[in-house]
C-alpha cells in the first residue's frame, strides 16, 4: 500500500503540473465567435499598437509557442494563430508580453537568454550519460547500476528544473505584468472571462517548469542494460 501511494505521489509531483497545463489550455480552446480576432490577428494588432519595430508573427510548430529573441519573431501554434478562443488570445498576448519586455530591454527579459542555454546543456549532458553508459559498462566490464542511472537522471533533472524556476519571473512578467493588463484594459475579452484568462496565463507561465519536471521521469526510459 505504501509503495502504491509513493508511486502515485511521484507521478503527481512530476507529471501533475504538465498535465494541468495541458488540460487548462485544452479546456478553453472552444470556439468563441464573439472575440474580435484570432490569436494571430491579435498578435499582429498588438505589434502595431505597441510599435514593436522589426517584430513579426508567424505560424509555428504545434505546442511550441515562443518569442524568438534573435529572429524577433513570435511563433504561434497553428490553433493559436488561426482560432478564436480564450486560449488562443491569452497565449498570443503572453508571447507579445515577451516581445514587449525585450523591446523595452526590461531586466527580467534577460533571464531566459542567461539561464535557458544552461538548461539545454544539462539536458544534453543527461542524455549523453544515459546513452554512453551501456558502452562504458561493456568496455570496462562494469555491471549496469540502476542506482547510478536513477541518480544521474534525478540530479541533472532537478538541476534543469531549478534553472527553469530561475526563468519563472520572466514568464510571470509576460503573463501578469504584460498580457493580463493588455487584455483587461484593452477590453479584448469580456470582463466575465478574466478569471479564465488568468488560469490560462498561469498555465503559460508554468509551461517550462512543468515540462522540466515531466522530463525527469521520461529520461528514465532511455537505454539500460
Amino acid at each position: 500500500m505504501h509503495v502504491v501511494l509513493l508511486i502515485a505521489f511521484v507521478l503527481l509531483v512530476f507529471f501533475g503540473p504538465a498535465l494541468w497545463v495541458k488540460l487548462i489550455l485544452k479546456k478553453y480552446r472552444e470556439p468563441r465567435p464573439d472575440l474580435s480576432g484570432t490569436g494571430g490577428e491579435l498578435a499582429e494588432h498588438l505589434i502595431s499598437r505597441f510599435r514593436l519595430e522589426g517584430v513579426a508573427v508567424e505560424e509555428g510548430v504545434e505546442g511550441k509557442d515562443h518569442f524568438d529573441v534573435l529572429a524577433k519573431k513570435i511563433r504561434l501554434s497553428p490553433y493559436v494563430y488561426g482560432e478564436k478562443s480564450l486560449t488562443a488570445v491569452a497565449v498570443a498576448a503572453h508571447e507579445i508580453g515577451h516581445a514587449i519586455a525585450h523591446t523595452k530591454n526590461d531586466p527580467v527579459s534577460h533571464l531566459s537568454t542567461r539561464y535557458l542555454p544552461l538548461a539545454i546543456v544539462l539536458q544534453r549532458i543527461t542524455m549523453l550519460i544515459l546513452l554512453l553508459w551501456p558502452i562504458f559498462s561493456l568496455a570496462l566490464q562494469i555491471p549496469y547500476a540502476p542506482q547510478f542511472h536513477f541518480g544521474v537522471v534525478i540530479l541533472l533533472g532537478l538541476l534543469t528544473v531549478f534553472v527553469q524556476v530561475a526563468i519563472l519571473p520572466e514568464e510571470w512578467d509576460a503573463s501578469f505584468n504584460k498580457a493580463l493588463p493588455i487584455l483587461r484594459e484593452g477590453r479584448y475579452v469580456d470582463e466575465n472571462d478574466l478569471t479564465k484568462i488568468k488560469r490560462i496565463l498561469f498555465a503559460c507561465a508554468l509551461t517550462y517548469v512543468a515540462a522540466a519536471l515531466k522530463n525527469i521521469l521520461l529520461f528514465w526510459k532511455f537505454p539500460r542494460r
